[in-house]
């Protein structure tokens, strides 16, 4: 798939999770989806894009995404957002909170890559498609702020 397509599709399927508060669009390939909203590294836009998640707790509020980018040779301008500033922004249907985000060290991150690629087998493609490895990400609730 092309990247316009790739990303026209993206837009149409944020859109569309994000009018119906996850209604419509919240899974997809048989796994849950998610929107993830990071800060330009270099414009300081907000930049929302839905996600493959991996539940790393009970409450689907820690959880853990795959910079997959379908296998192309760059990572997704998502990741390298995060990377740069790591406060993030997530929606899981309805419920919308502020989180920070963390490449998975290893060896965590093959751990995780084994269950990601158990949710969707495609992955295993998109890495041999592609030198880079591929990063997992954990995005952990941020804590809740205290006001005096």
């Amino acid at each position: 798939m092309r990247d316009a397509t790739a990303r026209r599709l993206s837009t149409l399927h944020r859109l569309t999770y994000a009018a119906t508060s996850g209604r419509v669009g919240r899974r997809l390939v048989r796994n849950e989806m998610l929107l993830l909203t990071t800060v330009g590294r270099s414009s300081g836009r907000r930049h929302t894009v839905p996600l493959l998640y991996l539940a790393d707790t009970d409450d689907n509020r820690s959880v853990v995404v795959i910079a997959s980018w379908g296998g192309r040779d760059c990572h997704p301008d998502w990741y390298v957002n995060l990377v740069a500033h790591p406060a993030v922004e997530v929606q899981i249907e309805g419920t919308r909170y502020r989180a920070s985000a963390a490449p998975l060290p290893e060896p965590e991150r093959t751990e995780w890559w084994r269950r990601a690629v158990a949710a969707y087998p495609g992955y295993e493609e998109y890495q041999r498609r592609t030198q880079r490895r591929i990063p997992l990400v954990r995005i952990t609730p941020a804590a809740p702020s205290r006001e005096q």
